[in-house]
């Protein structure tokens, strides 16, 4: 229990700038250890091999200048000078000597000047190699014919073949130097690629706090730096629309949903009190039952529209008889409306019209178009309806035209997006101005389309368009298809 009482801590956190640099910053110093390491190892080996074989040469020269004289070897006179000549080709320490040895390893000349007992110090026990391998030399015989009377050792330090101090320290502060310009070059790098991050990060936090009105005045080099920073600038700009839409769409829905409650309240409360007679009181309450019911539609289309929106509303797609279900919903919305006396004709050619879709929702579509008809149609006017009925090869098309004031132009854009409703229809009827979102979107999950084809103050008409049925769609749907009447 404990356990689950406990909360993670939360992780320390960096900036972006120092997060990377400092990384960079040890890459950097990783890297070139590493390059310089392998080269002081490369330019070592080498320095090596080219001292050997120059000590080499000057051991074939010592040798050379060595004689014999009854199998014993004498040296020259004038060698110490020749040697000391040739030490200035050599970066010479204290270690560095020239010995000649007979073949009793016996010590015949040394420079510097050593003992017997001294070449036991620095050559190893069978004479063949340095006794430390701190140390390097090479050795070159002493012959005359085919016979072999000693031999010339010539003896260094690796140190002092290969690099110093000050070479050491050369090559520390070249190191240094590049790993100081790497840096500062990531550093610079990384600075102006955080700085719009910053910014927009900056901005995200303003944004959270309710404050859509941000600048960001920014322009790089970098196209995935622009194209975040304008990304980023319009989805600030469309949460500030959207902001501002929730607002007024809250305001309005709240007014709409408000007025029958208050206009119920005040006829209820005047039949209360008696302030009306008993024929007024009749009227007043039939009239509360109009709002009450014209609240009951409004609710039912707000709910309507968030479970279409949430995804939670089925629509079953199967074979109907479209012709036959639009003259079905013609009769039954005849039925309904038959106090104003509305003349609808359908026009349709003499074939079938079958269409993969909801019979269901095809009726919420086409009733929502004939209810938008007649209020859009004037008080003083006959209400006629005009429904289209076409067929192309993959779709089928039902055109509702009415007779009304239309649509204005400016209006005409916005028609199906949700809450909106233009000044004229707010005047007329009161609504939540989303009959047209839902059916679109109904029309949409039928693999169909909602349009508004034309408007004018003649009338409108409104085109909805569904797939049409073919065999191959029947074998893969094997629920009944439509052929009865469809209930209102």
């Amino acid at each position: 229990m404990d356990r689950q009482l406990k909360q993670k801590k939360p992780k320390r956190t960096i900036s972006i700038l120092s997060h990377w640099t400092l990384r960079y910053f040890l890459i950097l110093c990783i890297g070139f250890t590493i390059i310089v390491a392998g080269a002081l190892y490369w330019i070592r080996t080498t320095s090596i091999e080219k001292s050997l074989k120059t000590a080499e040469l000057l051991g074939l020269e010592i040798a050379d200048h060595v004689t014999s004289e009854n199998n014993m070897l004498r040296v020259p006179p004038d060698l110490d000078r020749l040697v000391t000549k040739r030490e200035k080709l050599f970066n010479t320490d204290h270690y560095f000597c020239v010995m000649i040895l007979d073949n009793n390893n016996q010590l015949i000349f040394s420079q510097p000047k050593m003992e017997q007992k001294d070449v036991h110090y620095r050559l190893s026990d069978d004479y063949r190699e340095p006794r430390n391998n701190k140390y390097a030399g090479v050795t070159v015989n002493i012959s005359e014919g085919d016979q072999t009377l000693g031999k010339v050792w010539v003896m260094q330090s690796k140190q002092s073949i290969t690099f110093g101090p000050e070479t050491i320290w050369l090559v520390a502060l070249i190191l240094g130097g590049l790993i100081l310009c790497g840096w500062f070059t990531i550093y610079l790098l990384s600075n102006k690629l955080s700085r719009p991050i910053r910014q927009v990060a900056y901005a995200a936090e303003q944004i959270r706090g309710g404050n859509y009105e941000v600048s960001l005045d920014l322009n790089t080099r970098e196209r995935e730096i622009n194209e975040l920073v304008n990304s980023f600038r319009d989805m600030a700009t469309r949460l500030q629309q959207l902001e501002e839409w929730r607002t007024l769409s809250l305001a309005g829905v709240s007014h709409e949903l408000k007025t029958p409650v208050t206009s119920i309240k005040g006829l209820v409360m005047a039949v209360r009190d008696d302030v009306v007679s008993p024929q007024e009181g009749k009227e007043f309450l039939d009239i509360a039952l109009k709002e009450s019911e014209r609240m009951e539609r409004m609710v039912a289309d707000l709910l309507d529209y968030n479970a279409m929106a949430a995804g939670s509303v089925a629509v079953r797609k199967e074979r109907t008889d479209l012709k036959l279900l639009v003259g079905e919903i013609i009769y039954q919305w005849k039925i309904a409306y038959e106090d104003k006396m509305p003349e609808v004709q359908l026009h349709a050619p003499p074939i079938t019209f079958f269409t993969m879709g909801d019979a269901l929702r095809i009726q919420q579509i086409i009733v929502n178009l004939l209810n938008n008809a007649l209020h859009a149609t004037a008080p003083e006017q006959k209400a006629v309806f005009d429904i289209y009925l076409r067929a192309e090869e993959q779709m089928l098309y039902v055109e509702v035209k009415d007779n009304g004031t239309g649509i204005a132009a400016e209006d005409q854009p916005k028609i199906f997006e949700r809450f909106y409703r233009g000044e004229l229809k707010k005047r007329r009827n009161r609504g939540l101005g989303l009959g047209l979102t839902y059916s679109r979107l109904l029309a949409h999950e039928q693999g169909g389309e909602l349009t508004l084809v034309s408007s004018s103050p003649e009338g409108s008409m409104f085109r909805l368009s569904l797939p049409r049925w073919t065999a191959t769609q029947e074998a893969m749907n094997t629920e009944k298809a439509y052929g009865a009447a469809v209930k209102v």
